[in-house]
């Protein structure tokens, strides 16, 4: 299970950035978890809740997590569509010529220490 190093690697992460800023402690962490990156967020979610408390400076910290959806661009009609579905098709034009933008990534977006 990689989220299990995820999470470490997230809570180190937290650790440099709480030293970095003079904090004392992490109270929470906003991550992005796209659809298409390959972590099952409540599997993350438990693997925060158990690692956290190895992190004195998480300790006690929440974790919130922003369910990233697919979002395509279109070469053949220039729009930005975000997909309900896992067609890598244009909804608007019905062409195949996309780029995947967003959807793909675990990102950390935000800290909240003190």
């Amino acid at each position: 299970m990689h989220e299990y190093s995820i999470v470490q690697a997230l809570l180190q992460q937290c650790e440099q950035h709480a030293e970095a800023n003079s904090a004392e402690k992490v109270t929470k962490v906003v991550v992005k978890i796209g659809v298409l990156s390959g972590v099952e967020p409540h599997l993350l979610q438990t693997a925060f809740d158990t690692f956290k408390e190895e992190t004195p400076v998480c300790a006690n910290a929440t974790l919130e997590i922003i369910h990233q959806k697919v979002v395509i661009h279109c070469h053949e009609c220039q729009q930005e569509f975000t997909l309900e579905k896992h067609e890598y098709a244009c909804p608007s034009c019905s062409g195949n010529s996309v780029k995947i933008i967003d959807g793909e990534d675990l990102l950390l977006m935000q800290l909240e220490m003190e």
